[in-house]
């Protein structure tokens, strides 16, 4: 058995090109990987805690999901830019494609947005109740806009400049959410408040969109982690990844690379939770320490995987993120919509999703294993797919 997997994964490996960084497609694997598997309990009531967000301030492991998606996201526009420039592609078509890009992404995530019916309700209306409700922010419209925004700041700003930038649009954010006033409804007037459904950035994306296209209905003000001012930051975090991907493309040797990185990840670590004592680490506000310690651990695990992979040649563990990494959109556009499928579609008075979670995983393993069983029986049918489209070289390109 154990023959057939070391097969299995130098096939997989051996068709990468020679000059592939293995330990990028490794770390963006195993992100899309945890951000699958957070996302799919048997029961978003039984969730052992690493496996959840913070409610508010504060950080677990399932924070660093997201920006660690957002960090590969600059480390690749790097990578893409730097050949197409050798390749001549002119400026103006790399931004047209990447103009594309973001719109595609954007339509993803609103197609995932209204991917949904109720069945069980005879009264409800997927024009009225889903469409006119619609969901206006989200995951992939965040990474098309912080994408193409990123984009724009490697192709028309100097290299030396892009720290600047990341610190910049930081600052600009903390100076608006902590010093902007801002009223509600009753002319109630506030300032550098950061409570849940009371900041800035919530009044601004309740102002702009309006409460029922937000994700928390919450008070005074309804709210979304995804939202339009927290952007900035989201846009700081895709720029460490573009500096990341400068000094990997640097003559530096591998080990100075390995050291520097870990040595600058533990370095970012401490600074944020020194910040976190004036700016609080806080995911949906994405703060500046928040954005302080997801590019610290990012920093420090590809530096590790940088060791694991090109240092000892531990190479053979990365295959099945490699699979699901090689497919990476498509994997969370398959997972989002079969997850749906599962929780809608109705089985007499269960859901598909209902019958193996209680019916099976839960009186196999209890609560809160039978939850995350079900994540895991949920991944793996989903690595079956993408294997599927890995070996038929189908690759979902936006």
């Amino acid at each position: 058995m154990f023959q057939r997997l070391r097969h299995y994964a130098d096939a997989i490996l051996s068709a990468l090109p020679s000059n592939r960084l293995l330990a990028i497609d490794a770390f963006r694997g195993l992100t899309i990987t945890a951000m699958i598997l957070v996302n799919n309990p048997g029961s978003w009531a039984f969730i052992y805690a690493p496996l959840k967000h913070a409610d508010w301030h504060g950080w677990t492991p399932t924070d660093l999901i997201f920006p660690f998606f957002v960090f590969i996201v600059g480390v690749s526009i790097m990578l893409s830019v730097s050949v197409q420039h050798e390749h001549g592609k002119p400026r103006q078509a790399i931004v047209k494609h990447g103009a594309k890009r973001m719109v595609k992404l954007i339509l993803l995530g609103w197609f995932l947005a209204l991917f949904y019916y109720n069945f069980r309700d005879p009264s409800f209306h997927w024009f009225t109740d889903r469409l006119m409700e619609m969901r206006i922010p989200g995951v992939l419209q965040r990474l098309g806009v912080v994408y193409f925004a990123t984009l724009l700041i490697v192709l028309y700003g100097p290299k030396r400049h892009y720290l600047s930038w990341a610190i910049g649009l930081c600052l600009l954010y903390s100076m608006l959410l902590l010093w902007l006033p801002y009223s509600d409804a009753n002319g109630v007037r506030y300032q550098g408040e950061l409570l849940p459904g009371n900041n800035l950035a919530a009044w601004l994306d309740h102002l702009v969109f309006g409460a029922k296209h937000l994700y928390a209905d919450s008070q005074p003000f309804a709210s979304d982690p995804e939202g339009l001012l927290s952007t900035l930051p989201a846009i700081s975090s895709c720029l460490t990844g573009v500096i990341a991907a400068q000094y990997l493309q640097s003559k530096a040797a591998l080990g100075q690379k390995v050291v520097a990185m870990a040595g600058c990840g533990l370095i970012l670590i401490v600074l944020a939770e020194l910040l976190s004592t004036v700016m609080p680490i806080n995911k949906p506000l994405w703060t500046p320490s928040y954005v302080l310690l997801s590019t610290g651990f990012a920093l420090f695990i590809l530096a590790i995987f940088l060791w694991l992979i090109d240092s000892l040649h531990y190479r053979r563990w990365t295959a099945p993120f490699v699979v699901f990494g090689a497919n990476a959109i498509a994997f969370f556009m398959f997972a989002g919509v079969m997850a749906r499928i599962f929780s809608l579609i109705p089985i007499g008075d269960r859901s598909v999703q209902s019958l193996l979670y209680r019916d099976l995983l839960q009186p196999l393993f209890g609560n809160y294993n039978g939850s995350l069983a079900y994540a895991l029986l949920f991944l793996c049918m989903s690595y079956l797919v993408m294997h599927w489209m890995y070996k038929k070289g189908w690759f979902w390109k936006v």
